[in-house]
């Protein structure tokens, strides 16, 4: 590869916009296709600094937001999707999105609201203290005016594909991380603009979310493996992330990534096997002060992991005056 990771990419006409956003994980990666539809894969954050930075660097490629046409969501998170309504009233682009995705694109604000009461349940039966909780909801109450709500004109599915002038793109659901999560394969190019689903530097945590039917909590890390599995079999030359540099050598990494998570689950299990544990005191062990400061993170990673052992007969769930703890299986 060149000096720049992106050089591939950028004589196929994509070019990697980095937008900056308020969160730990610093900047996130939107695509520009320069292709018929002159289309942009995911927004950043809604702010005036990242606004800002997505117009300067349409203008270094000749383009202004106003000449965008489609605009296509990977996922749910708002560093990906914050602008996707500023886009649309400036430009009048069509917004494309899952499924999964939809509800939460245009109906945000009521989403947000049940996630949050969702995700204080879940780290209440989990062990997470109330001063703890409390302060978590003002924190990601402060996070609300990054996201944006619009009308989604193109419902996606898996096995679609959008068809530009000079690239076919086929839509392929990977849910985990999220449960909208969604791939773009052109696979004449062996290329997959993908998201957070596959990051270089980062495991892509796979984060707890709400059953959209009401339902038992999705195990989020059990479906983040499958998909990544369905990935490792695609034939690609590179990965285009939602952050950080490109994957070259997806089969390498996804292995690396299963085995972390082995891993990880070992050192769970052997927690565990020395006294029952709640998630949180699983994840005090795990990071200390990182557990207080980033409880719904730790608890997610702590049970993606859970799941794993349950599932495997290994570790039992047993609940006592509302709060869950995990014990060895006998």
């Amino acid at each position: 590869m060149s000096a720049d990771p992106f050089a591939e990419a950028a004589a196929q006409g994509i070019h990697r916009i980095a937008i900056p956003t308020p969160f730990a994980i610093g900047r996130v990666n939107v695509y520009l296709i320069e292709d018929a539809p002159l289309t942009l894969v995911d927004t950043g954050p809604n702010s005036g600094t990242s606004l800002d930075a997505l117009e300067r660097a349409l203008a270094a490629h000749g383009h202004a937001l106003a000449d965008l046409e489609l605009v296509v969501l990977t996922h749910q998170h708002v560093d990906h999707l914050g602008l996707v309504d500023v886009i649309q009233r400036r430009s009048g682009a069509e917004v494309a999105a899952s499924e999964a995705l939809r509800p939460f694109v245009e109906r945000y604000g009521e989403e947000i609201d049940t996630d949050e009461e969702f995700a204080v349940e879940i780290m209440r039966r989990h062990g997470v203290p109330s001063d703890t909780v409390r302060a978590l909801q003002s924190i990601r109450g402060a996070f609300r005016g990054w996201g944006a709500h619009t009308v989604v004109d193109r419902v996606l599915s898996a096995g679609d594909r959008i068809d530009l002038a000079d690239r076919t793109l086929d839509v392929a659901l990977r849910p985990g991380h999220s449960p909208s999560d969604t791939v773009f394969h052109d696979a004449s190019r062996r290329l997959l603009i993908g998201g957070d689903h596959l990051l270089k530097d980062i495991s892509s945590n796979p984060l707890i979310t709400r059953p959209p039917d009401g339902g038992d909590r999705p195990q989020a890390l059990v479906a983040y493996l499958e998909s990544l599995q369905r990935t490792r079999a695609m034939d690609l030359a590179l990965v285009l992330p939602g952050h950080g540099d490109p994957v070259p050598d997806h089969r390498t990494l996804i292995d690396t990534r299963r085995a972390l998570h082995e891993r990880r689950a070992e050192k769970i299990y052997g927690l565990i096997s020395e006294r029952a544990r709640t998630a949180h005191e699983l994840a005090d062990a795990l990071w200390g002060e990182r557990a207080l400061t980033q409880a719904y993170l730790t608890l997610s990673e702590v049970l993606g992991h859970t799941d794993l052992l349950v599932n495997a007969g290994r570790v039992r769930e047993r609940e006592s005056a509302g709060v869950m703890r995990f014990v060895a299986a006998e």
